[in-house]
């Protein structure tokens, strides 16, 4: 059998039992049977294929996704997270648009924890929205700053995502996760530079409201109680893993500790917000298991079959520049991101997309950290990014797909730009990695 034909069994299979409703782990695992089954020798073969998955599973690079996606958990189980929320809105006084900032703030230390872009997305769109709509809040002030958290949290540190993909693509994971800060820093400055330039356009888009005063002993009181105990957690996570304390594994389970140690500093660690956040933690971490097994095998079953040589070969026959292959890659995940969830476009993509990037000279953390970028603004993406649609379902009655649109395309833009400043000086996101 020829390469393209065992490609189009392979993802044939994969498309066609998703496409019947088939959840998308066991489309996977039942393509990746079928395969070893005709690829592999029958019985035997799948019999091999399954203990390699299994295999899989054992790796110690997957301990830090239950710790952090539990991190996230009690964040939000325990209310800690809607301390730091008000905290911030309180700090920040009559800055025009500050609910805009808190939204970036606050949603980006909450869906950097949970890992989760359409659970972060559904959880401020229907705490923030409605609030700001209240306020006066033009849409794209309230609707915008929530879809661009997204491209935020998921390439800075602790992040659940970027932690499946590098075990995915079997690259370093504490090199992953190190290399999202600086990129990362500069997308914030990038949204608050669009939310400042927002309002200095049309001041009625974020119009101000009266508050609270607060005294600057009452200020540092707020920062010091509900402000700086949750950042500066995550922010000691990212030191210890930059320095080489400790290993990802090992700062997972110390971030966990601490924000259980939090939580019960602040009284709010009951029993039942312990179960709620073992729970909530354990049915994604049991899903991302899954999806890890799948991925071995059907990468084994890519290699088996000869489809990832082929393809590889035939892709590298066009000689195209470096670059342009990037782009054609940029521009796949864009288009998948319309129809499909991140991790099952991981899934399909990772086990093709790595080694071609590698057989063309690209360093893989770098583009580790592209592909990251690139799965979270196809999320957003007009016009069917899954996000516009999850921003549809919890927003006030009466917002429409043009508002929703157009509040997305400004912070798309800020997420291309980072992209392109990566492609431009790859160092931004090398040089802390190297340092380690």
């Amino acid at each position: 059998m020829e390469w393209y034909e065992a490609l189009a069994v392979l993802l044939g299979s994969i498309v066609f039992l998703m496409a019947i409703g088939m959840p998308v782990a066991l489309a996977f695992l039942a393509a990746n049977i079928i395969g070893a089954w005709i690829f592999m020798g029958g019985e035997r073969g799948v019999s091999a294929l399954l203990n390699n998955g299994l295999g899989a599973l054992t790796k110690f690079a997957l301990v830090p996704i239950p710790l952090f996606l539990l991190m996230g958990e009690v964040f939000f189980q325990t209310g800690l997270g809607g301390r730091m929320f008000n905290a911030i809105d309180r700090l920040l006084g009559k800055l025009p648009g500050r609910l805009s900032y808190v939204t970036v703030l606050g949603g980006t230390g909450f869906s950097t924890l949970s890992g989760s872009s359409m659970g972060s997305t559904a959880l401020l769109g229907s705490l923030m929205v409605p609030e700001m709509k209240a306020r006066g809040y033009k849409s794209h002030m309230s609707i915008g700053p929530i879809l661009g958290t997204g491209g935020l949290a998921i390439i800075i540190p602790p992040s659940a995502l970027a932690v499946l993909l590098a075990t995915l693509a079997q690259i370093d994971v504490g090199a992953l996760l190190v290399a999202g800060i600086i990129p990362g820093l500069i997308l914030a400055g990038l949204y608050i530079l669009t939310i400042w330039l927002q309002t200095k356009r049309d001041p009625l888009a974020a119009p101000a409201y009266d508050v609270e005063p607060m005294g600057p002993g009452q200020k540092l009181s707020l920062l010091l109680t509900d402000v700086v105990p949750q950042i500066g957690l995550m922010a000691v996570i990212v030191v210890l893993m930059i320095n080489g304390f400790v290993t990802p594994s090992e700062a997972a389970a110390f971030g966990a500790l601490g924000v259980f140690i939090l939580a019960a500093l602040y009284r709010c660690l009951t029993w039942q917000s312990v179960k709620a956040s073992v729970w909530g933690a354990l049915r994604v971490t049991l899903m991302a298991y899954l999806i890890v097994f799948g991925s071995a095998t059907f990468s084994q079953l890519l290699a088996f079959s000869g489809a990832s040589r082929g393809l590889i070969s035939w892709a590298t026959g066009f000689e195209l520049e470096p670059t342009y292959m990037l782009l054609v890659m940029f521009a796949v995940l864009l288009l998948l991101g319309m129809f499909m969830e991140q991790i099952s476009i991981m899934l399909l993509t990772v086990p093709i997309f790595f080694p071609l990037a590698t057989s063309i000279g690209f360093d893989p953390i770098w583009f580790g950290l592209v592909m990251l970028l690139a799965l979270e603004i196809s999320f957003t993406t007009p016009p069917f990014g899954l996000l516009l649609f999850v921003m549809k379902g919890v927003a006030p009655p009466g917002t429409t797909m043009k508002e929703i649109y157009s509040a997305a395309i400004p912070f798309i833009l800020c997420s291309l730009l980072v992209v392109v400043l990566l492609i431009l000086f790859p160092p931004l996101a090398t040089w802390l990695p190297s340092r380690g």
